[in-house]
């Protein structure tokens, strides 16, 4: 910043309070606008398209400034935030009137990607979450809260990848670290995700929120509450009273799967656009409220592991199915339930208007209903808890009725909040008011008849206050001193009189006082409010889970799902016409074909094959999905289905390059595959498809065949892996837990169709030149493809009859290596090309050309 310019007392302001706020954006109050200077003018002009201009524009070095006006900053505040920015908001703290010199300014809030209360950047069913991570490698605290609804949680982390997992868990919009602390995750997080990382301005965590950690005894877990209640009472300012004690949560209360199966099976965002619409979240959602939606969020993110709680879930969920006209009537009184959660936050954070209150008003005089609704639900006491938990909180939805008016505007200060009735003395100043301005009224009227001027008027504006205003043609026709002129304009003149100045100052006194006495009255009414804050809390969250637990009904009995038996010593999985309840809803249900899993005791493995495009993947995803769905509580896709409660979730499904992370889509594949073979148990379920596929046949077959024999030999989870390498599918002549299955497909006039069955055995033959011709490649190029493939089975089959004194492994050496032995000195050098060319960077166009070339070299 400049240094040779002498800045005036306002300047020197701003720049002492932007020194404490460097790493944000300072909207510096100026009368109507907040006005930014110097960097960050030329930066916010940028970003939000505004005109910069300057400051001091006559001395040698000017200013830069841009501003917005202070009734709309809360658009392009919200901008700057979803920009993953920051914006630290510098008030006027006292009168202008009564200030001596500078007028006093403060920053009275900074508003972070993870500390914002109400914008368009937090959906209604959405949470916000703001995390601190603190400790070290193998002891990482990580605590979390949503300043929206008050809720704060802290657990124990061992590594990166557990945080990086727990961070798209709760999908979290800014994580403060300490300053030099885990930078390598910080950036990791940052190439991952879009959050925001943010550090403490203070070595020390003061705070005066301990009281809300009381039950935290770890010393893991104190730190990083520390530093999040720190920091959110650094950049707030304010009351935080509806932030809920801390809860601690282990990870291992809940199916832990990472990132890679969040996005492999489309819990939460398609593959396709980023997008909601085709995901699981999008089937579930049938919830009426915002806070069922957030909690439906939570509860797939974090299924449980618990039998009894699983058990619990479903039991509701299946009384909610057999009263479906009272489940009808249920819906329809969720639908008036406003978001209990974060109305309670806006009373606490002093953010709440008339209309908030209006809303949580009508949001209990549902809650009596509910509780009736419970009532005739509740037949074989399956709503018990809830019932106990449901509290209509009387006292506060009368005080609001009694108190605020069912019209009242979005401002606070402007009056016509208070309804008539509830406070005498307003009633006074507002018959002041009224009887003043029908006198006002009844004066228009008298001058009108005494002047003989028919468009004589009584108006008000804030600078002139009262007065008489006659056009200019009819000024002649009053007489001499009858009116005291007050302001000259091109068309009429202004006048007053002693009796009208008399009844202006008791009409605007009344107004000023009215005004004051309705926003003290109303905060009184939030003040009131606020003590209840901890009940309004609990009364949302059951009235979330009664919500989502509807949805699951409302989506069971619409698609037929049924009620998966959860087994308790066995560890069998038998599913009978299972579906991709995603697809199966894109598709409809009579295009959609069902397939059964079924593995029992004595089978860890199945080995899946058949061609590409056949639906391996799909038939995969659908028992992820379907295990997600019944640990969560819900009724699943099928017919049938009896399942184990698994502790753990690991796919390996798809190809995807990580360019920014600058690892191949192979390294990828291996990575994750690392993560299942290193931290599953054998109450894991494990999916792997087309394992091997990102390198060498030979080294890809290889690893296969060492991974499938690890998991069944030493892991022992359930695991479904999908493969290309038919060889593999003798493994199941040595290995007892595995069977091999296959996606059966015909061949019809010479045309591939996939069946989408599941049928047993091993796939007879790949079929994938059939698949390239269903993707329409030239006739010529698929002929010599049939020609060549011919030639490798036969020769292959000539080997095969060849004796073999390494009969026990699975695929040696030998019998891949005479695929290629005896070939002719043009054969081997297009063999050579092949190897040579690099797949994966090879566009369509670049593939035909190449394959072009060699079928030439063949002929």
């Amino acid at each position: 910043m400049p240094q040779k310019t002498k800045h005036t007392p306002m300047m020197q302001q701003y720049l002492s309070i932007k020194k404490e706020y460097p790493q944000a954006f300072l909207f510096y109050r100026l009368g109507d606008f907040y006005e930014l200077f110097f960097e960050d003018a030329v930066k916010v002009a940028r970003l939000l398209e505004l005109t910069l201009t300057s400051r001091n524009k006559n001395a040698e070095e000017q200013i830069p400034m841009c501003g917005v006006p202070h009734h709309s900053a809360q658009g392009y505040i919200d901008t700057l935030i979803e920009m993953g920015y920051k914006v630290a908001i510098c008030e006027q703290v006292e009168d202008a009137k009564e200030a001596k010199g500078m007028v006093k300014r403060e920053v009275v809030q900074v508003v972070t990607p993870g500390t914002v209360m109400q914008s368009k950047t937090v959906g209604s069913k959405e949470n916000n979450y703001i995390a601190a991570v603190t400790g070290s490698l193998g002891l990482i605290g990580m605590a979390s809260a949503d300043l929206t609804t008050g809720e704060i949680k802290v657990t124990s982390l061992k590594t990166p990848e557990e945080v990086i997992s727990e961070v798209g868990s709760l999908n979290c919009r800014e994580i403060i670290f300490e300053p030099a602390a885990f930078l390598d995750l910080q950036d990791q997080l940052t190439q991952m995700y879009p959050v925001a990382v943010s550090h403490p301005t203070k070595s020390s965590y003061d705070h005066q929120l301990s009281k809300l950690q009381s039950s935290i005894k770890d010393p893991v877990h104190s730190q990083a509450t520390d530093l999040l209640l720190h920091y959110l009472s650094e950049t707030q300012m304010r009351s935080l009273d509806h932030l809920q004690k801390v809860r601690a949560y282990e990870v291992s209360q809940y199916l832990v799967y990472g990132q890679d199966a969040r996005r492999n099976l489309e819990l939460t965002t398609s593959l396709r656009d980023g997008g909601r619409k085709g995901t699981l979240l999008w089937l579930l959602d049938e919830t009426k409220t915002a806070m069922g939606g957030r909690m439906l969020r939570s509860w797939l993110e974090k299924p449980l592991v618990s039998r009894v709680q699983i058990e619990e879930r479903l039991d509701a969920v299946e009384n909610l199915m057999t009263y479906f006209f009272e489940r009808n009537d249920l819906t329809d009184v969720l639908k008036r339930i406003y978001d209990l959660e974060r109305l309670a936050g806006r009373v606490a954070f002093g953010s709440v208007n008339a209309r908030d209150l209006i809303q949580l008003k009508q949001s209990l005089r549902q809650v009596p209903l509910v509780v009736d609704l419970m009532k005739i639900l509740n037949s074989e006491g399956t709503w018990n808890t809830y019932l106990n938990r449901l509290d209509p909180i009387e006292e506060v939805e009368q005080l609001i009725d009694h108190a605020i008016s069912d019209d009242a505007p979005l401002s606070v200060t402007d009056g016509d909040i208070i309804r008539a009735g509830y406070n005498s003395q307003l009633d006074k100043y507002r018959e002041a008011m009224t009887g003043g301005k029908q006198w006002m009224a009844e004066l228009e009227q008298r001058e009108r008849e005494a002047t003989g001027i028919r468009n004589l008027k009584v108006k008000f504006n804030k600078v002139f206050g009262y007065f008489i205003e006659v056009s200019k043609g009819n000024v002649s026709k009053l007489e001499d001193g009858r009116y005291e002129r007050k302001q000259t304009l091109a068309n009429a003149e202004r006048y007053g009189t002693p009796e009208l100045k008399e009844q202006e100052a008791l009409i605007l006194e009344a107004e000023e006082k009215s005004r004051q006495l309705e926003y003290e009255l109303f905060v009184e009414v939030r003040e009131a409010v606020k003590k209840k804050i901890r009940r309004l809390q609990m009364l949302a969250a059951v009235i979330a889970e009664i919500d989502v637990l509807q949805s699951f009904a409302v989506v069971s009995e619409e698609y037929n799902y049924v009620r998966p038996t959860l087994q308790t010593t066995s560890k069998d999985i038998t599913i009978k016409d299972g579906r991709h309840p995603v697809v199966e809803k894109v598709m409809g249900e009579q295009s959609y074909v069902p397939n059964d899993v079924e593995l029992t005791d004595e089978t860890s493995v199945l080995l899946i094959t058949g061609p590409n495009m056949s639906g391996k993947s799909t038939y995969m995803r659908q028992l992820a999905l379907s295990v997600i769905m019944a640990q969560m509580g819900c009724f699943v896709p099928a017919a049938e289905a009896s399942l184990p409660v698994f502790d753990r979730l690991f796919t390996r499904i798809g190809a995807m390059d990580d360019l920014i992370g600058g690892q191949s889509t192979f390294m990828v594949e291996m990575n994750e595959t690392n993560q299942a073979i290193q931290h599953a148990t054998a109450d894991s379920l494990l999916l792997f498809d087309e394992i091997g596929r990102g390198t060498a046949t030979y080294d890809g077959m290889a690893l296969a065949e060492a991974i499938i024999e690890f998991v069944h030999d030493r892991i022992k989870a359930k695991t479904l892996f999908s493969t290309h390498y038919h060889e593999l599918t003798v493994l199941n002549e040595r290995l007892k837990g595995l069977r091999n299955v296959h996606v059966g497909a015909v061949e019809e006039d010479g045309k591939l169709v996939f069946l989408h069955k599941m049928m047993p055995g091993a796939a007879d033959k790949s079929y994938g030149v059939q698949v390239a011709r269903l993707a329409g490649l030239p006739d010529a190029l698929l002929d010599r493809a049939e020609s060549i493939l011919n030639k490798l089975e036969k020769k292959e089959l000539k080997d095969s009859q060849q004796p073999n004194n390494n009969s026990s492994d699975v695929v040696t050496e030998q019998s891949q290596l005479s695929l290629f032995d005896n070939q002719s000195d043009a054969e081997k050098e297009i063999i050579y090309e092949l190897q040579q060319a690099n797949v994966l960077n090879t566009t369509p166009m670049q593939a035909l050309q190449l394959l072009s070339s060699l079928q030439d070299k063949l002929n």
